[in-house]
């Protein structure tokens, strides 16, 4: 067949079906193995946001919830446990949260937004076990420079009650405070900064 009996116009057309049923077929072959790689809905919900109420904590109370498959403590601290706090500075590795994980907002004495609601990972620095709450003073078995806090019985790291880590012990830091913020007075969210700490 001769150049003068080829029709551009069926060629350029065929061309374009072609074309466009290629990057069809690409696309239904293309979905399913780039939606295997999204999260699925069970790890978007382990790794959401979790709303604690806060509404029924009686002070001295601590309430635990699950954040991401880690435990999230939340403690109502009395004011004298605040003065505790505020004074009790000298036997701390880290009493000014420096080499800590925790939010803006609660990098100050009281490691918290709201100075008697004190919010914390509760896992240990050291290799991660959970420590117990202790919130007496002098207790025989911790010694009598125990002010209340968290020990951890697996390698005797001890927290105080901002979870600030004592000198001497295996954990290298203070507890992580999650980032979170109250979106009432009654009703904070574990899992998102306040607006200052995420801009």
């Amino acid at each position: 067949m001769s150049e003068q009996g080829v029709d551009n116009s069926k060629r350029q057309f065929l061309t374009t079906a072609l074309t466009v049923v290629g990057a069809v077929g690409t696309g239904y072959i293309a979905v399913p193995f780039l939606s295997q790689m999204q999260p699925s809905t069970k790890a978007k919900a382990a790794g959401a946001p979790v709303e604690i109420d806060i509404s029924k904590l009686e002070t001295g109370q601590l309430i635990r919830a699950a954040w991401r498959g880690k435990p999230v403590w939340v403690l109502n601290r009395t004011p004298d446990v605040l003065e505790i706090l505020a004074s009790n500075t000298d036997n701390l590795a880290d009493p000014d949260s420096q080499e800590s994980n925790q939010p803006t907002s609660s990098q100050n004495e009281f490691r918290s937004i709201k100075p008697e609601i004190f919010i914390a990972v509760g896992l240990c620095t050291h290799l991660g076990c959970s420590p117990t709450f202790r919130p007496e003073t002098a207790p025989n078995d911790l010694g009598p420079d125990w002010k209340g806090g968290f020990f951890c019985p697996c390698h005797g790291s001890g927290f105080d009650l901002a979870g600030r880590v004592v000198k001497g012990v295996p954990a290298p830091t203070n507890l992580d405070v999650p980032p979170h913020h109250y979106i009432t007075d009654t009703l904070v969210l574990i899992g998102e900064d306040t607006v200052e700490d995420s801009a």
